[in-house]
């Protein structure tokens, strides 16, 4: 499991012009069942993506894929956790 943050960075005021691309990018990781949660981070920091069910590689090149890491509007930290102990209502990330 992984938690992706998405920090702006001084790029930021090129959000706007990439916006349609990132949210079809968001879109598509929850189509595709590896986004579990995408929200963010707040107060206006940038996102955070709940990521599940596929390689740290595979996830490394997805991230690469958004348009908002592509064009330097964010900077992408990837965080693997490895679960230990769950709510029931999410037994199914052990």
């Amino acid at each position: 499991m992984f938690v992706v943050l998405l920090r702006f960075s001084g790029n930021k005021a090129a959000a706007d012009r990439h916006l349609a691309g990132h949210q079809e990018w968001i879109k598509r990781g929850l189509d595709d069942g590896v986004f579990l949660l995408v929200g963010g981070i707040r107060p206006g920091l940038g996102g955070a993506v709940l990521a599940h069910g596929t390689s740290p590689e595979e996830l490394q090149k997805r991230v690469a894929e958004d348009p908002f890491v592509a064009q330097d509007v964010v900077t992408a930290e990837i965080l693997e956790i490895a679960p230990g102990m769950a709510d029931e209502r999410l037994s199914f990330l052990l």
